[in-house]
């Protein structure tokens, strides 16, 4: 299972179809973005696409009717208006169209009526209609889905029609699981289960055999597991995501300072990047060794390429000059990004807040734990969201403690002008599951992790805490050993009992998935399972915190007292 190999096969067959000759791509916001993670603009270039257009921005008014137009886009009701329209008044030679998911035959009909030139050559369904980051990780980029902790009737449908194009495109028709407790889950659960029943023949995969489970589609909720999202990350894709951010597999670097104008932005692809690939779930310590390595390999190219004597080293110069120029641009790229992440890590105390970090999510000492915390937040080099960030950590794990410190710390974070109001959401937006379950079945895996190590000699990069379980490792290790997980995730329908469990999964995150929980399906798939990663979108801390705002706008206030009335002195 590969959510890129899937999506690129789409878009190879698509320009397969249309045959040779010069080609234009139409597309709509969400399928540029989609395209653009699978292929590369040179790589479309090689295919003869030499032309990329939005059927929802401005356009120009010019016919190219020397022009085969590839059109792929999402099946909504604005974009059927914006083809129909573009059918009337061709603009290109003849069209072949793709949308991204099941499309109704209704509206078939109507862009067959509109298309009285008959320049349509071909009409077709594609499953495409998510955002394939790596191959085991899928995201929708809805950045909110929530609101008063109920759908927006918007991110509900976009759900659905995601979860059902990866199905599609993996060749699956799985059982469904949901988080019990979640209205969220089992809403979205119900309505993937009517549409896979509404388009039966499109599901009409061999069953497993020999009594062997069918895939599993595990529908959870961020909710259960707040704590994820707020660690501060040691791999490398994850770090990026934490300190940098991803966004469509770009990273901004312009706040950089002396970064070069060729990398203000920067493109950070497994499937375009070699060394990428091979260390998205690296720690920082490997990867400060490992781009070591590069850059001496780099250096004795470079010495290499200056030794041009004979015409067999000027041929060999000029055969092996694109690869070289590749090198470079890598070794470059990676260096400024490793060294805005080492100077942030340096200047804003982040071994120290980890490490703190993890002790609170992994074992209770109430009393040493807050006098930490207080003294970190107090530290000026602790940045404010970082201290926030520790303080909702602390006010989740203590909430019903006896002598729950939270209002003190959030006075200390009001003297340092921190968002104050994001702890109240906190614990607003935080399930029932989550309080009673969460860190009660937190584990420490290893007890060597508790003490500091340095890896592979590399002065000043050291291996902090990593010991966290996320929840969502927890649930998959226990549905693959085939223990019973009907209690708290139970099928939307009657399934029959099965002898073994099932060998596929996939699990998608109301909310938000992250990049630790991705390595966390990393690691089982390196172990023979199969697993594959949704969510509404990809979270870092601070996106995530966007969005337990817009989710818990519009819900009761319910909690502790003294909480109460800070949140209320603090919005007077």
């Amino acid at each position: 299972m590969n959510v890129i190999k899937s999506v690129q096969l789409y878009i190879d067959k698509m320009i397969e179809e249309a045959g040779v000759g010069m080609k234009i791509l139409l597309m709509d916001r969400e399928t540029t973005s989609i395209v653009s993670m699978a292929f590369s603009q040179t790589e479309m270039l090689q295919k003869e696409v030499y032309l990329f257009e939005r059927i929802d921005s401005g356009r120009s008014n010019e016919r190219l009717k020397y022009l085969k137009c590839i059109v792929f886009i999402r099946p909504t009701r604005e974009n059927i208006l914006r083809l129909s329209n573009e059918l009337k008044s061709p603009k290109y030679g003849s069209y072949f169209i793709y949308f991204s998911n099941v499309i109704p035959r209704t509206d078939i009909k109507i862009l067959a009526e509109c298309d009285e030139s008959e320049s349509v050559r071909e009409v077709k369904e594609v499953y495409a209609d998510f955002l394939s980051i790596n191959a085991n990780l899928f995201s929708l980029n809805i950045p909110t889905c929530l609101h008063a902790l109920n759908w927006y009737q918007d991110a509900l449908d976009r759900s659905v029609s995601g979860i059902i194009g990866a199905l599609l495109s993996l060749k699956i028709r799985p059982a469904i699981r949901y988080k019990s407790g979640s209205n969220v889950a089992q809403q979205l659960a119900k309505k993937v289960f009517d549409t896979m029943n509404k388009e039966s023949s499109l599901f009409s995969f061999r069953p497993p055999e020999n009594g062997d489970a069918p895939p599993l589609l595990l529908i959870l909720d961020r909710r259960d597991d707040p704590v994820t999202p707020l660690l501060t990350q040691w791999t490398y894709q994850a770090m990026v995501h934490q300190l940098l951010t991803i966004k469509n597999n770009r990273v901004d670097l312009s706040s950089v300072v002396g970064v070069p104008s060729e990398l203000k932005e920067v493109v950070l692809s497994a499937e375009q990047d070699e060394f990428y690939e091979k260390n998205l779930y690296a720690n920082f310590g490997e990867i400060a060794t490992t781009i070591r390595d590069l850059i001496e390999s780099f250096q004795l190219k470079a010495k290499e390429q200056k030794k041009i004597e004979t015409i067999a080293d000027m041929k060999n110069f000029v055969e092996s000059y694109p690869q070289f120029k590749k090198m470079s641009g890598t070794v470059n790229k990676h260096l400024v990004v490793i060294s805005e992440l080492s100077m942030q890590i340096s200047k804003k105390a982040l071994l120290e807040l980890s490490e703190l970090e993890q002790d609170m999510v992994c074992r209770a000492d109430h009393s040493a734990q807050l006098q930490k915390v207080k003294k970190l937040i107090a530290d000026e080099r602790v940045n404010i969201d970082d201290a926030l960030r520790l303080i909702l950590l602390y006010s989740m794990r203590y909430e019903r403690h006896a002598n729950c410190g939270t209002v003190g710390l959030l006075n200390a974070l009001k003297t340092r002008n921190g968002r104050t109001h994001l702890v109240p959401k906190m614990l607003e937006y935080i399930s029932q599951y989550a309080r009673t379950e969460l860190f009660s079945t937190v584990k420490i895996t290893d007890a060597v992790k508790l003490t500091r190590q340095l890896i592979k000699g590399m002065k000043g990069v050291e291996n902090v805490y990593t010991q966290h379980v996320c929840a969502l490792k927890e649930i998959l290790e226990e549905i693959f050993k085939g223990r019973s997980v009907d209690q708290h995730y139970p099928f939307i329908n009657d399934v029959p009992a099965y002898r073994r469990p099932p060998k596929e999964i996939v699990a998608f995150i109301i909310g938000g998935a992250t990049y630790e929980e991705a390595m966390a399906v990393h690691q089982l798939n390196q172990l023979g399972y199969r697993v594959i990663l949704g969510g509404t979108t990809i979270h870092n801390s601070e996106s995530f915190l966007d969005e337990v705002v817009a989710a818990t706008n519009g819900a009761p206030f319910k909690h502790s007292r003294s909480l109460q009335a800070f949140h209320s002195a603090s919005h007077a």
